[in-house]
C-alpha cells in the first residue's frame, strides 16, 4: 500500500484471517509512505489546483517516484491499482482478477485526488468500492485486501468457504441462509433438512434457498442461466 497515513493499517494488519495469513507466509503486505517522497525540506506532497478551486491535489512527482521506487524492489513489477471514485465498481469478478496477480500495488489517494499525470504515466487499473466519497483510499484498500486474501489458498482453511460465498462461482448468486446451535431460539427452529444428514437434500435446499434469496433481494444477478446444485459438501454434525 502507498499511503500518506500508514499508521491507519496497524490495527487492521494485526487481526483475524489477515494476521494469520501474514504469520503463515501466505500473504505479504508492505507499506510505503508517500510523504517520504515529498518535495523540499518540508516534504510537500500536495499543492493548490491550477485554475483555482477548493482543496489540494497530490503532486505527480511524489506519487510517480514513490511507485517507481516500490516497483524497483522486485524483479517483476506489481499490478498498480488506483482507488478512486472514477474507477470500475469492485465486484467478485474484479476481486478474482486481482487475486490472480502475484503482486499488487494499491495506491491510496487523499484530498481532491491525484494530478492527472499520475494516471497518464502509471496507467493503473482504477477501482471504486461504490458511488460515494471517502476521506481517502485507505479504507477502500482494506476492502480490496479483505476480499482478495479470501481467495488465496490456505487463508480460510476450508477452500469451500470462498467458493460458496455470495457472488462467487459461475452463478454469481447470493449465499443460502446459515444456521448453527441452538436448534430452537425464541420460537424459531433450524430447518429440518439441515438436521437430516441427507447430503443431497441439504445441497439442493441450499441451492434453492440461495436462488430464492437472490431473486428476492438481488434479481439483477439472475441475468445468466442457473445451473444444477453443486455436489454435496461433507456433513458436519
Amino acid at each position: 500500500m502507498l499511503t500518506l497515513f500508514p499508521e491507519m493499517f496497524s490495527g487492521y494488519l494485526g487481526q483475524g484471517h489477515l494476521k494469520r495469513a501474514i504469520d503463515a507466509g501466505l500473504v505479504q503486505i508492505e507499506l510505503a509512505n508517500l510523504r517520504d517522497f515529498g518535495l523540499g525540506r518540508h516534504r510537500q506532497v500536495d499543492d493548490r489546483p491550477y485554475g483555482g478551486g477548493p482543496g489540494m491535489v497530490l503532486m505527480a512527482p511524489v506519487v510517480v517516484e514513490c511507485v517507481e521506487a516500490v516497483q524497483s524492489l522486485a524483479q517483476r513489477p506489481a499490478h498498480v491499482v488506483l482507488l478512486t471514485p472514477r474507477g470500475q465498481r469492485l465486484d467478485q469478478k474484479v476481486v478474482e482478477g486481482l487475486a490472480g496477480r502475484e503482486r499488487l500495488l494499491l495506491l491510496c489517494g487523499r484530498y481532491e485526488g491525484f494530478d492527472e499525470r499520475v494516471r497518464k504515466i502509471l496507467q493503473p487499473e482504477e477501482i471504486s468500492i461504490g458511488d460515494f466519497v471517502l476521506n481517502g483510499g485507505e479504507v477502500a484498500a482494506m476492502v480490496v485486501i479483505d476480499a482478495v486474501i479470501r481467495l488465496v489458498p490456505g487463508v480460510l482453511g476450508d477452500e469451500d468457504s470462498s467458493r460458496q460465498d455470495s457472488f462467487s462461482g459461475q452463478e454469481r448468486r447470493l449465499e443460502h441462509d446459515q444456521y448453527t446451535r441452538p436448534r430452537e431460539y425464541r420460537g424459531l427452529s433450524v430447518p429440518e433438512v439441515l438436521l437430516s444428514g441427507d447430503h443431497e437434500a441439504i445441497a439442493r435446499w441450499r441451492h434453492e434457498e440461495g436462488l430464492a434469496r437472490t431473486k428476492r433481494e438481488r434479481s439483477d444477478l439472475l441475468g445468466q442461466n442457473q445451473t444444477e446444485p453443486p455436489p454435496a459438501a461433507p456433513y458436519f454434525d
